[in-house]
């Protein structure tokens, strides 16, 4: 099984590594092919995106981040998400027909 870091921001990887997520495979986009059933994807991905990966059996966990309208659009350290209160949230998303 593989863990599959998905960003293209230095302060979310160091902050990712800072909780043991160092050691996975870092992408700055992925190809949602490449995850097999059991890997973990780690990012802020689209919902769609989310829904591919989890009817497959990959596991997600999303990279939240409460974000102030003023510094959106910049980029944070490790030390500012862990001030602004980033975690990780576990998601699953199912595509449903529209009719």
């Amino acid at each position: 099984m593989t863990t599959w870091i998905v960003s293209r921001h230095p302060g979310a990887i160091e902050w990712l590594a800072r909780r043991g997520f160092g050691a996975g495979h870092h992408v700055a986009h992925l190809d949602p092919a490449r995850p097999a059933k059991g890997d973990t994807v780690v990012g802020t991905l689209p919902v769609p995106l989310i829904a591919r990966l989890t009817e497959r059996g990959v596991d997600y966990l999303h990279l939240t981040i409460p974000v102030p309208a003023e510094r959106r659009g910049t980029e944070l350290s490790a030390d500012e998400l862990e001030h602004l209160g980033a975690c990780l949230q576990r998601f699953a998303a199912k595509r449903i027909p529209v009719p």
